[in-house]
């Protein structure tokens, strides 16, 4: 078996490397390679293009990069070509990937689809392309598979991978040991984004919220960031040592697991936050033409996953112009001296990381569904979709 797999972004490779892992123990003979962060290369995936080069967020942000996106999208077309891949499975990062679909589907090559586009809250649009490409589209939040199915889209929930994948692996002794600091240390994890935009637009005004935090409350910060990183050859190392705030790699559920509080940037943080039971505070910023392209297509009550996942406002969310250092060290504060709050809010990820719950393993249920659709093309039929 050749499979040809792809992921966009930090999240997308640590959820494709462990497909890699499943599909590799069920097929030790299998190949692999695509578009491959650090996590899928490990795995055995041989890197076509490398994930971190597609790193980028936001409508105007993306368009300097154009140029070189899309000659890192015919790089793989190109390869698919060239190999000629049993099946595709390409994992979220719609704005790159539903393009690449089409192109791989001209191929004929069986697309599965790891982490279903959000076109319930936006780019409704969206659902037509995937409906013509798609082999099977593989769901992590289970409101999704409705939603697409109504629209004639072959849609499955699977469970949500950081429903098995999120566990700390240092015991609270072993992490404060790394970080020199005593066991009794209040933590609050930092958690602005692993792309460098959002450091840039996130991290200063972070600074300024830990500023105003530590003159109630004397916490230790730690920023924990994606392995290799290298936060030290960027412009933001200087102003987070100038906050005595600890930096740490490669170990983000560690620190979200024994931290009092997180503040996180909405996103796939959110939910590892949740399953790991940390109260949080959430935020989000992109550039301000962005924003007023983007805020009113969207048709969700909440941007944030957690609360969407919940039905209600489990965590506040700071989007945009409320994210400032002072909204920050103030939902902080509650969180840090009203017990009621932090229990109030713990009571509710309980209920999010239930929801987000499977009886098997969500990587082994999607498994079994890149074996359906290249078993589908070795016996030349035709996929069938979900009704």
């Amino acid at each position: 078996m050749r499979i040809f797999i792809s992921a966009g972004e930090a999240s997308g490779d640590l959820y494709a490397s462990r497909l890699v892992e499943v599909l590799k123990s069920r097929h030790p003979g299998a190949e692999f390679f695509g578009c491959a962060g650090p996590r899928m290369q490990a795995a055995g995936v041989r890197p076509v293009v490398d994930q971190r080069s597609l790193a980028v967020v936001g409508i105007i942000e993306v368009i300097p990069h154009i140029p070189r996106i899309l000659g890192e999208m015919n790089k793989l077309v190109h390869a698919c070509a060239a190999e000629l891949p049993d099946v595709a499975i390409l994992t979220d990062s719609p704005s790159f990937h539903l393009p690449l679909a089409r192109k791989l589907k001209r191929q004929g090559v069986p697309i599965v689809y790891l982490v279903a586009p959000q076109a319930w809250a936006w780019k409704q649009g969206r659902v037509k392309t995937m409906r013509a490409t798609l082999s099977r589209l593989l769901c992590i939040f289970p409101f999704e598979e409705e939603f697409f199915q109504k629209h004639s889209v072959p849609a499955v929930y699977i469970g949500h991978p950081l429903s098995r994948l999120a566990k700390p692996e240092l015991t609270r002794a072993e992490l404060c040991s790394k970080l020199g600091v005593p066991e009794v240390t209040r933590i609050v994890a930092i958690l602005p984004g692993s792309r460098h935009g959002e450091l840039a637009r996130h991290l200063p005004i972070l600074l300024e919220a830990a500023k105003l935090i530590r003159q109630r409350h004397a916490v230790s910060f730690v920023l924990p960031l994606p392995a290799g990183f290298g936060l030290e050859n960027t412009r933001f190392w200087k102003p987070v040592q100038a906050e005595s705030i600890q930096v740490i790699e490669g170990h983000t559920w560690d620190a979200l697991a024994q931290a009092e509080l997180a503040l996180a940037a909405s996103g796939t943080v959110t939910i590892e936050a949740a399953m790991l039971g940390t109260p949080m505070v959430t935020f989000y910023r992109v550039n301000a033409l962005s924003w007023y392209l983007q805020r009113w297509r969207v048709r969700t009550p909440f941007l944030t996953m957690v609360n969407l996942v919940a039905g209600r406002q489990v965590v506040p969310e700071l989007i945009q112009d409320q994210m400032t250092a002072e909204r920050i060290a103030t939902e902080a504060l509650r969180l840090l001296e009203d017990v009621e709050a932090r229990e109030t809010m713990c009571a509710g990820l309980v209920e999010v990381a239930k929801k987000l719950g499977s009886e098997r393993d969500p990587m082994e249920i999607a498994a079994d569904w890149v074996e359906s659709a290249n078993s589908v093309r070795s016996e030349g039929g035709e996929t069938v979709h979900a009704s």
